[in-house]
């Protein structure tokens, strides 16, 4: 009886290498070819899936937060009940790519690599998107008429990635680990903290 084997295409194999580059080091000391040596394969291959350098860095961004964004055009957010579901899915994903939230913060903040208008881009799109999810709970009822859908999304994004930013500092004054079941918990908090927050009045 033979085993399976799962064949990861260049693509694929590109993506994960350059995401490990690039949290390990700053964009600009990341070159092509550590990239391709990283992934197995050519230099040739980035330029013919992604373009460049830059093209890679921002598929690469698109795709670590594509489960994100899914959640954006998706039905999960229909119902409040759904904010514990998305705060897990936000916190799964940054567990994957632990460094990935420090990654985002030093391309916004510090204007690091070239993703800052495309993160700004999908940020927008967060935005427009969570504008509409807003006005929609407002129709069923689900929250009050008061909200400021900004003030929402705001809300929203502290309490998703202040835990991930500052992941290693809570471990330490803690002396525990914010293992899966630690995240899973947390998630619920929030999703319920963030619900009552939104309560029709």
């Amino acid at each position: 009886m033979s085993e399976s084997v799962t064949v990861v295409s260049v693509p694929e194999r590109l993506m994960a290498a350059a995401l490990d580059c690039f949290l390990r080091d700053d964009y600009h000391k990341v070159t092509t070819r550590q990239i391709a040596a990283a992934a197995a394969t050519n230099v040739s291959m980035i330029r013919y899936y992604f373009g460049s350098k830059a093209g890679l860095y921002e598929e690469m961004i698109r795709h670590t937060l594509q489960p994100l964004l899914e959640v954006l055009d998706g039905e999960l957010l229909s119902s409040t009940g759904g904010f514990a579901e998305y705060f897990q899915i936000y916190y799964r994903t940054m567990r994957d790519n632990p460094r990935f939230p420090v990654l985002i913060l030093k391309v916004l903040a510090l204007n690091q690599g070239p993703g800052r208008r495309f993160i700004l881009q999908l940020l927008e799109r967060g935005r427009s998107k969570g504008r509409q999810k807003v006005a929609a709970l407002h129709q069923t009822g689900q929250v009050a008429a008061v909200l400021d859908p900004d003030i929402v999304r705001i809300a929203f994004v502290s309490l998703a990635m202040m835990p991930m930013l500052l992941k290693e500092v809570f471990e330490e004054q803690m002396d525990r680990a914010m293992d899966d079941a630690f995240l899973d918990a947390l998630a619920d908090f929030n999703g319920r903290l963030f619900t009552a927050g939104l309560a029709a009045t």
